[in-house]
């Protein structure tokens, strides 16, 4: 029904921005890092998601139509609400996901606030078949085995799965660090 917004920022709250389009302030549940990375009056664009529910409409919105897809296949998975599959796309990232699916790791998954084991199970084996070559998850492209590995260590270490993401991302590219080197470049970024 309404499949993007434009407009500029007029209110920002944690999980959500009221974007005013043509004078109507439109309040839009959105990721925590695109509402943390936004300012009040900032244009803003985003792809969007209804959900009707009897007594409720909520907006959706998503930085890329592939995020936005994703969390409407998360939406399909049993058990799986708009506000679980918010949570899981605030607190991974597309790779992340990506990976966890691919490598039958839903212990990453059962990391995200509001996601058990078994919920993280039923994720994983719901969106394994979707991940064909194309599947936004696909298009992204996996997760170096290292790099799982790597995040594991750093959350194991206390850091948040955001944080160790964060830090993950910062790696230099191209150079074929080891795991050990990655996890001190890494633990140096947090200071």
């Amino acid at each position: 029904m309404i499949a993007s917004l434009t407009g500029d920022v007029q209110f920002i709250e944690e999980n959500a921005i009221v974007v005013n389009v043509g004078g109507v302030g439109l309040r839009v549940f959105v990721p925590k890092y695109l509402a943390a990375s936004k300012n009040i009056g900032d244009p803003v664009s985003v792809s969007t998601h209804l959900v009707v529910r009897e007594n409720d409409l909520s907006l959706f919105g998503f930085e890329s139509p592939e995020e936005k897809q994703l969390f409407v296949q998360l939406l399909g998975v049993d058990g799986v609400g708009p506000k679980v599959a918010m949570s899981i796309l605030s607190t991974l990232s597309i790779d992340a996901i990506f990976n966890a699916i691919t490598s039958d790791q839903p212990d990453l998954l059962s990391k995200v606030p509001g996601v058990g084991k078994r919920t993280a199970q039923k994720i994983q084996i719901y969106l394994k078949d979707k991940t064909g070559l194309g599947s936004p998850l696909a298009q992204i492209g996996r997760i170096d085995e290292s790099d799982a590995d790597l995040l594991a260590a750093l959350t194991s270490l206390g850091y948040s799965v955001v944080e160790s993401q964060k830090a993950i991302q910062g790696l230099p590219k191209g150079n074929q660090l080891s795991l050990e080197d990655k996890i001190r470049y890494c633990l140096s970024s947090f200071q």
